[in-house]
């Protein structure tokens, strides 16, 4: 059954949240504005097939969202810490989160350790899963937006800096683990709606001044769900 609260309720927290980023309500598109979204590719289509082959260059930033969330209940207590106030990951999320970590070692796509997630369960579960707990560090600044309350901002000029910090190893790849709202909020609304599904990361290429969006890769693709 589809979680159409959740829904709800995320696109309401989305929309506060671009208000407390300070985006003029007339810069923000309306209920009837055509919006070009990003497309995430599989692995199997060509889109897929070249940011695979980028990936496997190194160099670049994997920003994951949190794995598969479906059927479990919405965020209530907005308190970190707090794994029964949160919505968590399914187990088909946690199956999800192990199946990218094998998919990526499969295809190649070295990763420079250790993967970076934010400190809400179902961002850190998804890293645990996918690279083991002993490869995770838990940063607050991959922290969600609607638990991060005076410090938005500053969560987003972390995410900000981590798009743009390209790995120290030559060949290898950085990977963070996160939330779609804070990245929507940075690249923008084409990044909105099925853009960035669960378990789907956003690639991009560090620059000496900010960073580009090379694309979403869905490695491993689980049906629509809504869901926060």
């Amino acid at each position: 059954m589809r979680n159409t609260f959740c829904q709800a309720s995320g696109l309401f927290l989305i929309i506060l949240s671009l208000a407390a980023a300070g985006i003029p309500a007339a810069a923000q598109p309306g209920p009837m504005e055509l919006i070009p979204r990003i497309r995430p590719a599989v692995v199997e289509s060509p889109e897929g097939a070249d940011l695979v082959a980028a990936l496997r260059t190194g160099g670049l930033v994997m920003f994951f969202r949190h794995a598969d969330t479906s059927g479990e209940p919405c965020d209530s207590s907005y308190r970190l810490g707090d794994r029964a106030g949160q919505r968590n990951i399914s187990a088909v999320g946690r199956e999800q989160a192990r199946r990218i970590g094998q998919r990526l070692r499969g295809l190649g796509i070295a990763v420079e350790m250790p993967v970076l997630a934010g400190p809400v369960y179902r961002a850190r579960d998804t890293a645990e899963e996918a690279f083991g707990a002993a490869q995770v560090r838990v940063v607050d600044g991959l922290m969600a937006d609607d638990y991060a309350g005076a410090q938005l901002d500053t969560i987003l000029a972390e995410h900000r800096r981590l798009f743009a910090t390209p790995p120290r190893q030559p060949g290898f790849n950085v990977v963070l683990v996160g939330h779609r709202t804070p990245a929507i909020m940075i690249v923008g609304q084409a990044l909105g709606g099925r853009a960035l599904p669960e378990g789907g990361a956003l690639v991009l290429r560090p620059l000496r001044q900010g960073f580009e969006v090379l694309g979403v890769l869905d490695l491993v693709p689980v049906p629509w769900w809504d869901a926060c």
